[in-house]
């Protein structure tokens, strides 16, 4: 089973959206009959045989084993993946595309950078998992606490310097065999659930900051 996989079919993305199906392959998580699963979430054994079979289809859960019983073989299934992620290459054309109205201090932007973070890595993921291979990838994840907007667009302003200065200092265009790789920086402010007005005035505001490097798998990404 793999720690996590990474759905590219639109067809895949769509059966694993499904509400009975996604609750079949968390349930999957531990191997188990049609049988076994129906006596688990409470749904009749034929409804869950069908869905565990369109899942089978699109990749979702696999056979683990069959079992003899008298005349009757259990076939016993187990998902794939611990946990599933959509990549955004499953919504085709439409997907958030961030070499379209770059601008760092876009929330959008931000989005379309995250989604094609999603989408090379979950590739890499997927060629890495069929070679038996390791993904050569590095990330950091922290939190800063702003006293004001001042001193958010300083941090911002150091660190776009670092970055910079990082990458002159490492990239080589002309390097024989080298690999090209993407790095990623950003900075949004953590979502707090259900603030009432009275919060919002009074909360000073949280951020969190991401950077992660990914390999470029041979492909062409200029820092």
């Amino acid at each position: 089973m793999l720690e996590v996989a990474v759905i590219e079919e639109p067809a895949a993305a769509e059966a694993s959206l499904d509400p009975i199906r996604s609750r079949i392959l968390a349930a999957l998580a531990e191997p188990g009959s049609a049988a076994m699963l129906a006596g688990r979430l409470g749904l009749p054994r034929q409804k869950v045989n069908y869905h565990v079979k369109e899942l089978e289809r699109h990749g979702l859960v696999e056979l683990a084993e069959e079992r003899r019983k008298g005349n009757v073989t259990e076939r016993i299934y187990r998902a794939t993946a611990a946990s599933y992620v959509i990549s955004p290459s499953a919504l085709a054309a439409v997907s958030p595309d961030p070499a379209r109205s770059p601008d760092q201090l876009s929330a959008r932007w931000l989005l379309a950078l995250g989604a094609r973070l999603v989408q090379e890595v979950g590739a890499l993921l997927t060629g890495a998992a069929r070679a038996r291979k390791r993904v050569a990838t590095f990330a950091v994840d922290a939190e800063v606490r702003f006293a004001s907007a001042a001193d958010r667009t300083a941090f911002a302003d150091e660190l776009t310097r670092a970055v910079t200065t990082l990458v002159g200092r490492y990239h080589d265009e002309s390097a024989p065999g080298g690999r090209s790789h993407r790095i990623v920086v950003g900075l949004h402010q953590i979502p707090a659930p259900q603030l009432t007005d009275r919060d919002e005035r009074t909360d000073p505001q949280q951020h969190r900051g991401t950077a992660a490097t990914e390999s470029g798998a041979g492909q062409d990404h200029r820092p």
